[in-house]
């Protein structure tokens, strides 16, 4: 069975230099497991494919039911100097919402 990411969870996303940085957040304990069992770093990699050029880091916040990911090479140097629309990552946490993940 397929759900979108975006029916069990939340997600905020920002900068850090030149890395994005990915946090979704479940909305119960059940949405949690989902999240912590299919949502590893080389899924969330392949998902941002053309866009994330370098590895992606996963943390594991159980007591918040999150995810946090950091997604090293993405923002074309970062928000000063990056000629990208989204130079600041803003935008990715919802694109990763979209996800369809398979359970």
């Amino acid at each position: 069975m397929k759900k979108k990411l975006k029916d069990i969870a939340h997600g905020r996303s920002g900068d850090k230099g030149d890395a994005a940085n990915v946090g979704i957040i479940a909305y119960n304990e059940e949405g949690y497991q989902i999240i912590e069992k299919y949502l590893t770093a080389e899924v969330v990699k392949k998902h941002f494919e053309g866009i994330c050029f370098g590895k992606v880091e996963r943390y594991e916040l159980p007591n918040l039911k999150a995810l946090n990911f950091l997604l090293h090479n993405t923002l074309g140097g970062g928000g000063t100097v990056s000629l990208k629309l989204d130079a600041q990552g803003k935008t990715l946490a919802a694109a990763l919402l979209r996800m369809e993940i398979e359970v």
